[in-house]
Parts: structure tokens; sequence; C-alpha cells
């Protein structure tokens, strides 16, 4: 603002209201209201002359981003390097080494085995096992004793009335300039810089998703930055106070999260709903019997457990009552029996939290209630390797294969850079011609990417290229410009693109300069 001044660009009070007036939050039907606009700015605890400065400053910077970036051009010279490399294509050939191509080769001695088992074997402990005694109450034995009415079901859905409403929904797209704890300052300022210079290539119209494909570090970047559709407080709160802030079509500026610098776009509004009566009054009328057979199951299941307490044990109760008590094997909670009530979470977590000959509390289910005893007990061990050989063999010859397919990687690569060329039992695949920036086809990122940095240089890697568990080596057989070439909208779209890094550019030293210049002067009263 104070480099504004001194190079004459001024912002008038006409500008300011006119600005204000086409602001749509504070129009009545398509036309500015002043009593609207006074009691938005009041709500928002904003005095008019407050609100109406900032609007001044915000066009000032504006004006002035203009003025010193209007010095910016791109020389023929400069567009068509960034043309010839955006244009570049390269072929390559191939050969992939995948670990699952080299289990059979992988020779298991016992030494072998035996040494890595001892390191491994943690892996392979056998989980604590119990074997139960059960009795089950489920609630549907007890639903014919429940009655539930249409009055009742109008009176839950009146009160409940928030359970059956969707909450608005954004669809968002977002290009991330990711920083971590690790990050020194200067690097964040420099992925900060980046973030700036791009947003300013949206603002001059460039495409947001294919910005984001070519920029962000988020997994969502295949997409263009999609996020998809998502309600409020399901995102990072600096993130989603940005995406609830912005109209249909509207880009942020840099925000900042804990997971570095996001320009997010909104891409669509879905508006709150709700489900009418009559579409979720059978879902209600099961929820309330639930309700109501939960009381009469509970009472009794209390009664039994009661009983039981009296009996002194699971197996007197039984005799006494006649009641069926069921029994399990030894099992894992991780590995549990068929039965859907054993399977079920809570009866796990309490069947597993008990001793051996101990009585559990009461246990509610998803389908009812139950009663656990604990009938006998195996502690968790780590298994000798015969116990457990035939997976132990599988996991070594999987882990050793991969050690195999880099190493014949390696041999191949090291005997084709000192010949110059394939090896005679070399079979190699030839991929088509692809571009830095697009997709292509078999060939994975990594490699097109490390091919490319190596256009000019040897044909071959200095190193396989390692994508999960496969090792490519390549060779560039040819790198030519596309046939293609630029049609009019994209040469358009990437003059802007220079166009705005250059006005960042200028920016950038201008203001560097302004700091140079600036005179900064501390007032020590308001420090004490």
């Amino acid at each position: 603002r104070q480099g504004a001044e001194k190079i004459g660009v001024q912002v008038t009070k006409e500008a300011v209201q006119q600005k204000i007036q086409g602001m749509e939050a504070f129009n009545t039907n398509g036309r500015f209201d002043l009593s609207n606009y006074k009691a938005i700015l009041e709500r928002n605890r904003l005095s008019p002359t407050s609100f109406e400065n900032q609007i001044q400053s915000d066009l000032l910077l504006d004006r002035v981003v203009d003025a010193v970036g209007s010095f910016a051009g791109i020389s023929e010279t400069e567009f068509q390097n960034w043309t010839d490399y955006i244009d570049q294509e390269l072929k390559l050939s191939y050969v992939v080494f995948r670990s699952d191509d080299h289990i059979a080769k992988v020779k298991v001695s016992e030494d072998a085995l035996q040494a890595w088992y001892a390191t491994s074997k943690q892996n392979y402990k056998l989980q604590p096992q119990n074997k139960l005694e059960y009795l089950v109450y489920p609630y549907d034995d007890d639903l014919k004793q429940v009655a539930v009415n249409d009055e009742m079901v109008q009176k839950y859905y009146q009160e409940n009335i928030e359970k059956y409403q969707t909450p608005e929904q954004r669809q968002a797209r977002h290009i991330l300039f990711r920083v971590t704890p690790d990050n020194k300052e200067a690097e964040r300022k420099a992925k900060k810089a980046l973030a700036e210079k791009v947003l300013a290539q949206v603002k001059n119209g460039a495409d947001f998703a294919l910005l984001a494909r070519q920029f962000s570090e988020d997994s969502s970047k295949n997409d263009g930055g999609d996020l998809g559709y998502f309600s409020r407080g399901k995102m990072v709160q600096p993130f989603d106070d940005a995406v609830f802030s912005l109209k249909k079509g509207e880009v942020s500026g840099v925000v900042e999260t804990s997971f570095g610098y996001h320009i997010i776009k909104l891409e669509d509004i879905l508006p709150e709903k709700i489900q009418s009566l009559e579409t979720v009054k059978d879902v209600i009328g099961k929820k309330l019997e639930q309700q109501g057979v939960k009381a009469i199951t509970f009472k009794k299941v209390s009664t039994a457990y009661e009983d039981i307490i009296r009996a002194g044990s699971l197996a007197k109760y039984s005799t006494q009552s006649g009641a069926t008590v069921k029994q399990t094997d030894f099992f894992a909670q991780n590995t549990p029996p068929q039965d859907t009530v054993v399977r079920d979470p809570a009866f796990l977590q309490a069947a597993f939290s008990l001793r051996k000959g101990e009585l559990s509390s009461i246990v509610e289910t998803a389908n009812g209630y139950a009663i656990i005893f604990v009938k006998d007990v195996k502690a968790a061990v780590v298994p000798e390797l015969a116990a457990v050989r035939e997976q132990a063999v599988a996991d070594f010859k999987k882990i050793q294969s991969v050690d195999l397919a880099r190493t014949a990687a390696e041999e191949i690569l090291k005997s084709a850079r000192e010949q110059k060329s394939w090896p005679n039992d070399v079979g190699p695949k030839e991929s088509g011609y692809m571009k830095r920036m697009e997709p292509s086809g078999a060939i994975p990122d990594q490699v097109r990417q490390d091919a490319f940095s190596r256009v000019g240089k040897e044909v071959f890697p200095e190193k396989v290229v390692a994508v999960d568990t496969s090792f490519y080596v390549y060779r560039i057989e040819d790198v030519r410009q596309s046939e293609e070439g630029l049609d009019a909208a994209k040469r358009n779209m990437l003059e802007q693109q220079l166009l705005a890094t250059q006005k960042n550019r200028l920016l950038e030293d201008w203001l560097g300069q302004m700091r140079k210049q600036a005179k900064i002067s501390t007032n020590m009263q308001l420090l004490q």
C-alpha cells in the first residue's frame, strides 16, 4: 500500500462504492439495499467505515499488482522454449523384473530359514484363545410383546427431526503444496511462494484441474484435485472454513493447514435436505420396536442373571432351569467362530476381558443380550517354526524374491551400460511416444519421470527404477517434438500461465526492493 502511494496508484470513494454495490450479499431483488448492507455488517460486528476501508485496501492491492504486472511480457523465444519442453516426447524400450516372477527361483535352505524366522517370529505369535459357555437372549424372541402405532412414529419423527436432515454438502477441488513439521522455514516459504504463483495462474484463467495434476502433492491430483462431496466439519478447520465461505465457482486464496498450503475451488453445492415422515416411517417403527423390546428382554436376562448367581454357577442354573447353554471350542479374538452372537464386537470384547472361571456381567450385543462364562484359556505363544512352516516358507520366498528381482535388474543394467546396448539375451518391450505431463500407459510415472530427467544424457539410467516390488531398466530409443503440437486453446493457456508467473516474479522483485527501502521504527513505550 505504501508502494502504491509512491507510484501514484489510488482508489477513489466512487470505486469503493461501485465494488460494494456489486456484491450480491448486499442486494435485494438484484439491487443494492442500504438497510440490508448495514444489517449484515452489524451481524458481523463491522462498522461501515472499517469495512469500506478494507474494500479500499483490497482494491488498492489489486490495482498495484496489475500496475506492476503490466510490465510483464513473454518473449517469443521463451514461449517457444516452454512449448518445446511441454511438447517433447520420448520412446523407451524397457524390461520389467517382477518379484512374483522370481519366487520359484528362491532356494530355501534350513539355516537361512531358521535365521530369518528368528528375526521375524513375533509376526507369527499366536493370540490368546478362550473356550466359552454362554446364554443368549435375542430381541426377536420378545418382539410380539411390543406395539407401535402411527402417533408414536410421528412423535418420534418430530422430536428427532435432525436425524433425518442431510446437511449441506459441497464439492471442491484443491491443489496441495505439502509441508511437514520437518521442513525448514526457507522450504515453507518456497512452497508458499509456489502456491501463490499457481494461484495467480488460476485467477488468470488457467485450468484448475490441469494445474492440480501438474502441481498438487495430494492423492487427488490424478482426479484434477477433486475431493468429491463432503459436509461441514469433515475437513481440517482452516480448509473447512475456506470451502464453506466460497460461492459456487469461486477460488480461495492460499489456505494454510497442518498439511501445507492449499488452493481451493468450489465446484458445486448440494443444499440441505429433510426426509419426509412417509419416507422414514417404517424405519422409525422398527426403531421404536427395538427400543420397546430392549426393556422387555433386559428384564428377562436380569432375572436369569440373578438366578445364576443364586445357583452358584452357569452349569447349575442350566440344570435347574433347563436353559440351553451354548459352547465354543478354543478360538482367538481375531478369528471367532461363525456364530453371529460370538462374532459380535461387544461379545468378543467382554469374553476376552475375563480370566478363566469368570462370569461376565450382562453383555449387550447388536441383536440382544448375552451372559458369558470362560471355561478355559490358552495363553499367547510364539510358535516353533515347525508349527507355521508352510506360511513362513511362503513369506520367506516372497521377501527373498524382491532381492532376486532387484539383483537381476541391476545385473542387466550394468551389462547394458557397459555395452551401450541391450544384452543379446534380453528381449525388451517398447513403449509408444509419451509426454512429460500426460498418462503413459504401461509405463509407471516413476519410470517416465526418470527417463525425461536423462534426456540429453546417457540412454540408460544410472540406477534401476523401483516401483513397489518390481524393478525397471529402460533405454531411451528416441526423443522428438510432438507431431500434434499445441492447439490454439492450449497455446493461449500456456501463454497466460507463463505471463502470470512473470507477473509474480516482477511483483516479488518490486516488493523486495520496497522492503529494502522501508524504514522501521519501534515504539518502546508499547513494549514496556
